[in-house]
C-alpha cells in the first residue's frame, strides 16, 4: 500500500508512505478522499513527510482534499512537506491557499482550534 489511511475522533489521517506523490498513487488517493467526504467527515490531514516528490496530480489530489473539507465547512491540513514537495507547492502559490504544518501534531492542534472557531460563530 502507498498510503494509509487513519480515520480518528474528529478528522482523518492520510499517509503518503510512498516517496513519490505521483500518477501511480494520485488517483487512489482522490478516490479516498471522495468516500471519506462522503462519509460525513469533514477534517482531513494530508502527511507528506516519507514524500520527496509531487507531480502535477499528486497536487490535484491535495487540492480535491482542499475543495472537499471547504465545502464540508471543515479544514484540511497539509503536513510534514520535505524540500522539494515544499518548493513545488510554494511555486504553485498554493502555500497561500492551504493550511500547512511542520508535523501531524500541530495539524491535529490546528484543527482543533478551527473547530472552535467554528462553532464560536454558529
Amino acid at each position: 500500500m502507498d498510503f494509509k489511511i487513519d480515520k480518528k475522533e474528529n478528522h482523518t489521517l492520510i499517509q503518503v508512505l510512498s516517496d513519490k506523490l505521483d500518477t501511480h498513487i494520485a488517483p487512489a488517493i482522490k478516490s479516498e478522499l471522495v468516500l471519506i467526504a462522503g462519509n460525513g467527515e469533514k477534517n482531513i490531514i494530508i502527511d507528506l513527510s516519507n514524500c520527496k516528490y509531487c507531480d502535477s496530480s499528486g497536487l490535484s489530489a491535495i487540492l480535491v482534499a482542499n475543495r472537499l473539507c471547504k465545502n464540508a465547512r471543515g479544514t484540511f491540513v497539509l503536513s510534514g512537506l520535505q524540500t522539494a514537495v515544499e518548493r513545488l507547492i510554494s511555486i504553485s502559490q498554493l502555500d497561500t491557499v492551504l493550511n500547512i504544518t511542520t508535523g501531524t501534531d500541530e495539524a491535529v492542534d490546528f484543527i482543533a482550534r478551527e473547530d472552535v472557531k467554528r462553532r464560536a460563530e454558529e
